[in-house]
């Protein structure tokens, strides 16, 4: 019970990679906010993460209106006193090449991966400072915050930058007791991910097959997807890590994708 009566927030908690993050947590004692575009209910939501609907939260949030954040955070403070982690997940993909890649969709992807981090952590900070028991932001990133792909001009921007912004807050946080970390998986078989075979298939005009075994995996050691047990373990490691000794690291989930 790594994170026994922490609070956490984890944004984009409704399907995916997010979603077994809350799960995680919630198994490891922590009390879990989902925050989502699709939350229909609160209660509704709490009873499907905790059937006793106590030690789980559903908060609808847009993490790209700042309004919404900040009543977000707020509802979630009044309903379990505080925040110890946030763990920034919520995000889109768009693919296409540059020359054809749309200014709406850049900025849309954008403003989902990085004003969606920048808005969470703000709002949590002030709660995390405040309360002076220090906290985890876990910012979920990707390979591609370190490696390009194909057709990903956006994706890849936003999650370089997420790189730099974890490492100003673990340098800002650290006197507070806050750390802050990157996660970077590999390809996770996500619908996010899904929907991307067919479209990558139709880009670059080879089989749906192909983009699995000679785009997606070809670079790992073992032809295999990192699963969202795999990212849900080590958010839950990163959130229960006691000290400043790991923090503004980006921690790579990827079967040996991209070594540092």
């Amino acid at each position: 019970m790594m994170l026994q009566d922490k609070v956490a927030i984890v944004t984009g908690a409704a399907s995916g990679i997010g979603k077994d993050i809350a799960k995680e947590f919630l198994a490891n004692g922590a009390k879990v906010a989902i925050a989502d575009l699709n939350i229909d209910g609160a209660n509704a939501t709490a009873l499907e993460f905790d059937s006793s609907g106590e030690r789980a939260f559903g908060v609808a949030m847009d993490v790209t209106s700042e309004a919404q954040v900040e009543a977000g955070i707020a509802a979630v403070v009044a309903k379990f006193g505080g925040i110890d982690i946030l763990v920034s997940n919520a995000g889109i993909q768009i693919v296409a090449p540059i020359e054809e890649y749309q200014f709406s969709d850049w900025k849309k992807m954008l403003a989902i991966h990085l004003d969606g981090a920048f808005l969470t952590t703000k709002a949590c900070l002030k709660h995390m400072y405040a309360q002076g028991r220090g906290g985890s932001i876990i910012y979920m990133g990707s390979v591609h915050s370190h490696e390009a792909s194909l057709l990903k001009s956006a994706y890849v921007t936003a999650k370089h930058g997420l790189i730099g912004l974890g490492k100003v807050v673990a340098k800002e946080g650290a006197k507070h007791g806050v750390r802050a970390n990157v996660i970077c998986p590999g390809f996770v078989r996500t619908p996010l991910v899904e929907k991307q075979i067919p479209e990558q298939a139709k880009a670059l005009g080879i089989s749906e097959a192909d983009v699995i075994k000679t785009v997606m995996l070809k670079e790992t050691v073992d032809g295999e997807f990192t699963t969202v047990n795999d990212v849900a373990q080590t958010a839950v490691f990163l959130a229960g890590f006691p000290t400043n000794a790991l923090t503004g690291q980006s921690i790579i989930v990827s079967h040996g994708w991209y070594m540092q």
